[in-house]
């Protein structure tokens, strides 16, 4: 009688683990990211890296024009006056000029804006790398009280009440509700394709094009790469076959610091809690940099030549000051000419709505089975020499 009732227990205890398996598979279809039709390859720009592997999966026009519009949906904010292109214009190369962020109600940040161009390479996200990848990138400025401040349960509760986006969400992914996963997986997906690069320097430096820099801007990339003279390099690097102007690391300059001498953000020290970290923030990238003023992670610099004079004062003396940071010894004449070569960095702004237009003459975007993992093939010149 017991070996019975042992027995009735053990086939139970199956049919419980095979319902909850199939409950456990029923969610992850209900909750699907591949999304629905024709796959699209991106055209990367002269200048930049192949793209990473997880965008060469899975992106569709239908899902990078959901992303755009949810990119520019100001119901995704509190009191619907605010959405992510509020602060990420693309007239203004995806920053907002302000010295920092403003959120609703006018709500003040700590931070200045970032550019989200080629976000897509840079795996820690904001001035302290606190998340990893745009789609948790995504979810942080719609619930941050300083910026959209709307719950995550209620933002996607305001698309699910709209039929047109239960309509184009199930036209994307298929069947299944609206989510949070779904709804940063397309803002993430709109982002990746936001790609500038193909600037004078691009063309000068690896496509051979002598005369796409002027005589400044060529002295100015010498004091850049000199790690003697500017030792710009050692943080903003510059490869062989491409450029993407940032180390990704963390590194204090003395930037923020208030009239005690004491630095007034921690960066990246909020997050690891290492004392190397204190008063460190991630290197921006320099591409369209020209074009993306105030500068710092707080807005604290107006102009590329206040950037330049702060650097060749050797930034702001700390205990966490990074080792690369030292006084320079340039004339006036070398700061403008690093201005100048910093100007060259400015490439060609591209939206994913311009980047679907151009389907024919152009190998900007190809259709390819969804199921296909394409990797964009691109041919480099060697650098020039001289």
């Amino acid at each position: 009688m017991r070996g019975n009732q042992r027995n009735q227990i053990r086939r139970k205890g199956r049919l419980w683990s095979v319902l909850w398996v199939g409950l456990l598979l029923l969610a992850g279809c209900e909750d699907r990211l591949q999304p629905r039709g024709e796959g699209i390859t991106l055209e990367v720009p002269l200048g930049l890296p192949t793209l990473p592997g997880a965008t060469q999966t899975a992106l569709t026009g239908e899902l990078v024009s959901l992303g755009r519009d949810l990119f520019q949906e100001p119901r995704l904010s509190s009191d619907g006056t605010l959405s992510c292109a509020s602060c990420h214009r693309s007239e203004g190369w995806f920053t907002d000029g302000r010295r920092v962020a403003v959120g609703v109600g006018g709500a003040q940040g700590t931070r200045n804006t970032p550019s989200v161009l080629n976000a897509v390479y840079f795996p820690a996200q904001f001035w302290d790398g606190r998340v990893q990848g745009l789609e948790e990138q995504a979810k942080g400025p719609i619930a941050s009280p300083r910026e959209m401040n709307l719950p995550h349960d209620v933002a996607v509760a305001r698309l699910a009440g709209d039929p047109a986006y239960r309509r184009r969400f199930a036209e994307v992914f298929g069947s299944g509700p609206i989510t949070l996963r779904r709804l940063v997986h397309a803002i993430a997906a709109f982002e990746r394709t936001l790609l500038s690069a193909n600037s004078p320097f691009d063309r000068f430096y690896y496509g051979g094009e002598t005369a796409a820099l002027d005589e400044a801007a060529r002295r100015g990339l010498a004091i850049f790469t000199d790690p003697v003279r500017g030792n710009c390099a050692a943080c903003h690097t510059i490869g062989p076959r491409d450029a993407l102007f940032t180390d990704g690391r963390f590194h204090n300059l003395g930037v923020g610091m208030n009239a005690e001498g004491e630095l007034t953000d921690l960066g990246r020290f909020q997050q690891t809690g290492l004392e190397r970290d204190r008063g460190a923030f991630r290197t921006p990238s320099l591409r369209h940099v020209a074009q993306t003023p105030p500068y710092m992670h707080d807005g604290s610099l107006r102009t590329l030549t206040e950037v330049v004079d702060f650097y060749v004062g050797g930034g702001n003396s700390n205990p966490q000051l990074d080792p690369e940071i030292r006084p320079l010894a340039l004339t006036r004449q070398d700061r403008d000419d690093l201005v100048a070569f910093l100007t060259s960095l400015t490439g060609e702004p591209l939206d994913a709505r311009e980047r679907l237009a151009r389907t024919k003459g152009s190998q900007a975007m190809k259709s390819h089975p969804s199921s296909a993992n394409p990797v964009a093939s691109r041919q480099r010149a060697a650098p020039p020499k001289g």
